[in-house]
């Protein structure tokens, strides 16, 4: 490709605010660091939320509402919301954001996976607030549960309020998921893919793994785009081996809050200026986010409900 998509996944649920005093917490962080995105090339930003005086992970509509007009009322970055969800929620609270304020685009895990957080007790021992290490700890027995009847239901909302599916694909199981419901026309193609790696519970980040993802999935889905995510210090090589597929790339303080070993990033938007300064080495322009609608078909900015 000579256009790639670049998201910027702002701040995510991963870290907490102990780990880097540049996470964005409240809506107005995270709706400034969106913009900053943008501002460096970005043209998707892959939006959490949290308690503004806490830094704790929410699903609050409200608050996304609350991000969602900020930015766009300063630029036309694609938004992207997430519905992964906390333990214990119900489709329905998962999916409540995308329901009432319908979005361009939002995340779509397509199976059930343990996401794996407590080895990160090895590396930071104090922490600003009660909740983060508790919160840490859990992950030790959490499982983000995706049924078939999830899934389906997930589907359903996103083709009622013609909100564009990043289907995140953590393991090749999901894959065969996804499969099964092109197969029954649940899931309409073209599909958008995200590949995740490097997150304990699922597949780890490795050129081969990312080989095999893209082998399988040409082989069962057809044709499809896709974007790869990894965590930590995996961010920027699996990005860029994305690139060299043909693939977007996601990076962004959600899964590393490094600029470079030892260096913590101080905004999002530098970790997209450093992949596209390498995505030009390669011959690759970053897609502005209008280039990014028409490569994902996206109903447009003025479909959404904010």
């Amino acid at each position: 490709m000579d256009k790639a998509i670049i998201t910027a996944a702002i701040t995510g649920f991963t870290h907490t605010p102990s780990m880097s005093p540049y996470l964005p917490i409240t809506p107005e962080e995270i709706s400034a660091e969106a913009v900053r995105a943008w501002e460096a090339g970005a043209a998707v930003a892959h939006i959490h939320v949290r308690e503004p005086k806490t830094g704790k992970p929410s699903w609050e509509t409200e608050l996304f509402r609350e991000v969602a007009v900020k930015v766009k009322s300063k630029c036309d970055i694609v938004l992207c919301f997430s519905t992964g969800g906390g333990k214990g929620m119900t489709p329905e609270q998962r999916l409540a954001a995308i329901t009432s304020l319908k979005p361009e685009l939002a995340t779509f895990n397509f199976g059930s996976i343990s996401v794996a957080l407590f080895p990160i007790l090895d590396r930071y021992k104090e922490f600003k607030f009660e909740w983060e290490k508790p919160f840490i700890e859990m992950t030790e027995d959490l499982v983000v549960v995706n049924t078939f009847k999830t899934l389906k239901t997930f589907a359903q909302v996103f083709e009622t309020t013609e909100t564009k599916p990043e289907i995140e694909i953590y393991d090749v199981g999901m894959l065969n998921n996804l499969a099964f419901f092109i197969e029954r026309g649940i899931v309409k193609k073209p599909v958008y893919m995200q590949f995740v790696l490097g997150v304990p519970g699922g597949l780890s980040a490795t050129v081969e793994n990312l080989v095999f993802l893209l082998n399988t999935a040409k082989s069962s889905i057809g044709d499809f785009t896709f974007s790869v995510c990894a965590a930590g210090r995996y961010q920027f090589p699996m990005c860029v081996h994305s690139l060299l597929c043909g693939g977007n790339a996601r990076v962004g303080l959600e899964d590393n809050l490094y600029l470079q070993k030892g260096v913590l990033a101080k905004s999002n938007a530098e970790q997209v200026e450093k992949i596209i300064r390498i995505a030009r080495e390669l011959g690759i322009e970053p897609a502005t986010p209008s280039e990014a609608r028409k490569i994902l078909s996206l109903k447009g900015i003025h479909n959404v409900n904010f």
